[in-house]
C-alpha cells in the first residue's frame, strides 16, 4: 500500500507542532490561572479589609439622601460613588461588605460539600457492592429532585441563617465530588501499583491516603474551584428569593432583590451588585476551567 505521506516529509513531522501547541496552550493556561487566582485573592482582600475600604456604614440609613444617583457629593453631604438605595444606604459600601457574605458562604459550602463528597466518592469506589449502590442511588435521587424545593424545605424547617445556608449549598454540591472521584478510584484500584501494595499487606487506609488521594487531589481542586462559582451564584439566588442572608446584612443577591422595584428610576441599586456578581462568577468558573487544563495530564499534550 502506498503511504499518503510524501517521502520527503518524515512521518512524525507533525508531532513537534502538536507538542509546541500543547506547550503554548499550557503556558497560556498557567497565566490565566494566575490572573484568575489573583482576582480571587483581590476579592478576599477587599472582603477582609471591608471596614477600611467601605466609605460608609453599609446599614446606616439616611432617608434624606435616598435614591441618590452616583455622585461625588449627595444631598446629605457625603460621596456616593455608586449611589444610594431606597433607604439611603451607600451602595458601594454594601457591595464591598456583600463580598464577605458571598466568599464566606461560598468557601464554607465548598469545604463542607467537598469533604462529604470526597469521602463518599472514595468509599463508593473502594467498597463497591451495597455501599456503592446506596451512595450512587442517593446521588442520582438528589440530581433528579429539584434543588430549589429541597432548599425551601430545609430552610423552612431550620430557618434562614448562615449555618443553614452553608448546609443547603454544601448538600447541593457533594454529588459532583462523589461521582467524579468514584470513577477515578475505580480506575486507580485496578492499577498494578495499588494491587502490589495490597499484596504486600498495605492497609486500605494507607492505600487511600498515601497513593490514591494524591492522584485525585488535582481533580478535587478543580471541582472545588468550579463549585465555588456555583456556590456564590446559589447564595445570591437564595438571598434574592428571601431564603438566604436576611436584611439588613448586605448580600449581592439581596441587593438585586431590593432594587428590582426601582429599575426604572434607580437602576444602580440592582445593576452594580449584579455586575460584580456576574464578573466574579465568570472569573472563578473560568479559573476552574483553566486550572483543569493545566493540571489534567490528558490535556497537556505530553
Amino acid at each position: 500500500m502506498v503511504s499518503s505521506i510524501p517521502a520527503s516529509v518524515p512521518a512524525d513531522a507533525a508531532l513537534p507542532l502538536g507538542g509546541a501547541a500543547a506547550g503554548t496552550r499550557r503556558r497560556r493556561g498557567s497565566w490565566l490561572v494566575v490572573a484568575g487566582l489573583s482576582f480571587v485573592g483581590l476579592l478576599i482582600l477587599i472582603a477582609t479589609a471591608a471596614p477600611l475600604l467601605a466609605p460608609q456604614d453599609p446599614i446606616r440609613q439616611s432617608l434624606r439622601g435616598r435614591l441618590a444617583a452616583p455622585t461625588w457629593e449627595g444631598t446629605d453631604g457625603r460621596a456616593h460613588l455608586l449611589g444610594t438605595d431606597h433607604l439611603g444606604r451607600d451602595v458601594l459600601s454594601r457591595v464591598v461588605y456583600g463580598a464577605r457574605v458571598s466568599l464566606v458562604v461560598g468557601f464554607a459550602a465548598v469545604l463542607v460539600g467537598g469533604l462529604i463528597g470526597s469521602v463518599a466518592g472514595l468509599l463508593a469506589g473502594f467498597s463497591r457492592g451495597r455501599v456503592d449502590a446506596v451512595i450512587m442511588t442517593i446521588a442520582d435521587a438528589q440530581l433528579a429532585f429539584p434543588f430549589i424545593l429541597l432548599a425551601i424545605g430545609i430552610i423552612a424547617v431550620l430557618g434562614p441563617s448562615f449555618p443553614t445556608l452553608v448546609i443547603v449549598i454544601a448538600l447541593s454540591g457533594w454529588v459532583s465530588y462523589a461521582r467524579i472521584l468514584r470513577s477515578q478510584v475505580l480506575v486507580l484500584r485496578s492499577r498494578e501499583f495499588v494491587e502490589s501494595i495490597h499484596a504486600l499487606g498495605g492497609s486500605l487506609t494507607r492505600i487511600v491516603l498515601r497513593h490514591v488521594l494524591p492522584n485525585v487531589l488535582s481533580s478535587i481542586v478543580v471541582i472545588a474551584t468550579l463549585e465555588l462559582a456555583r456556590a456564590i451564584v446559589l447564595e445570591a439566588t437564595l438571598s434574592f428569593l428571601g431564603l438566604g442572608i436576611q436584611p439588613p446584612t448586605p448580600s449581592w443577591g439581596g441587593m438585586v432583590h431590593e432594587g428590582r422595584e426601582y429599575l426604572d428610576s434607580a437602576w444602580w441599586i440592582s445593576t452594580f451588585p449584579g455586575i460584580v456578581l456576574m464578573v466574579t462568577s465568570i472569573v472563578v468558573s473560568r479559573t476552574g476551567d483553566w486550572l483543569r487544563d493545566v493540571l489534567d495530564p490528558t490535556l497537556r499534550g505530553e
